[in-house]
């Protein structure tokens, strides 16, 4: 079981202020054109070795291009014990079609 997000709600909690991790799972070459600001960065292919870098105590926000890649990561994430992962639906082009911020990554 994935649990997911739209984007209006996800921009909801973070107009609100609430502390939500986003990680973007693209590749470099995608990020390139531009993220979610404040995203973290973690490539799908080093989630495996670097899931212990996600909290267990805040809701975690994964997203790739269109939410597909990113619904398997949190299948992933899911059957290592993490039950705070939320799939964004539709990925960053769901997000930017609501005309939502896209900008630069602050770390890679």
């Amino acid at each position: 079981m994935v649990n997911e997000i739209d984007s209006e709600t996800l921009q909801a909690r973070l107009a609100e202020g609430e502390d939500v991790l986003l990680v973007d799972i693209r590749t470099p070459a995608e990020i390139a054109q531009g993220a979610i600001p404040k995203a973290k960065h973690i490539p799908m292919h080093l989630l495996p070795m670097r899931a212990s870098e996600l909290p267990q105590d805040k809701d975690v926000v994964i997203y790739c291009r269109s939410g597909a890649r990113s619904y398997h990561a949190c299948q992933f994430l899911a059957q290592q014990g993490y039950d705070n992962a939320l799939n964004l639906r539709g990925g960053i082009i769901a997000w930017a079609r609501h005309g939502y911020a896209i900008g630069r990554l602050e770390d890679s």
